[in-house]
């Protein structure tokens, strides 16, 4: 899919919820050489798309992220035959070469800039939600992906801040 994507010039979302990241930029070296052969030159857009959640510290992120995300993972693991995520399992998977991105602000930059390095993707999409949480943790993971994480990742990859609404 990633071959007929670029060669019909579309854009692709690669979906990261576990493993090693790295073992995903095949598909998108994939696309963007099945896109230039196609004729399109820059090649069509490409995102990262992962679970996530923001918090003050690490040690927080973990805390509060983990019950729900072992819920759902756990659910759908069982009709698919998978084992049990573990906390360490989700601990692992929040390091810098884990596919979440849980952490504090800074170690969510680092991630998403390392992550930039290896796929050199346009767009990174965080689903911060995975499962039931408070409303308020959810918010306030947005907040500061939005006021702390993105800011510094547009200005170090050299992308201008969007346009605010009037």
């Amino acid at each position: 899919s990633a071959v007929r994507a670029g060669t019909l010039g579309l854009p692709m979302a690669i979906a990261i919820i576990g493993g090693l990241p790295e073992r995903f930029s095949v598909f998108a070296e994939l696309h963007r050489e099945a896109a230039r052969r196609a004729g399109f030159d820059p090649p069509p857009a490409l995102s990262i798309n992962s679970h996530g959640y923001v918090a003050p510290t690490s040690q927080e992120a973990i805390e509060e992220s983990y019950p729900s995300v072992a819920e759902v993972m756990n659910r759908i693991g069982r009709e698919r035959g998978w084992s049990p995520m573990t906390r360490a399992q989700y601990e692992a998977s929040a390091t810098l070469r884990g596919a979440n991105f849980v952490g504090s602000p800074q170690q969510v930059i680092e991630k998403i800039l390392f992550q930039h390095g290896i796929f050199h993707h346009d767009r990174f999409l965080l689903q911060t939600s995975v499962g039931p949480m408070p409303h308020a943790q959810v918010m306030r993971s947005i907040e500061l992906f939005g006021t702390e994480v993105a800011p510094v990742v547009r200005r170090e990859l050299g992308v201008p801040e969007p346009q605010r609404a009037t």
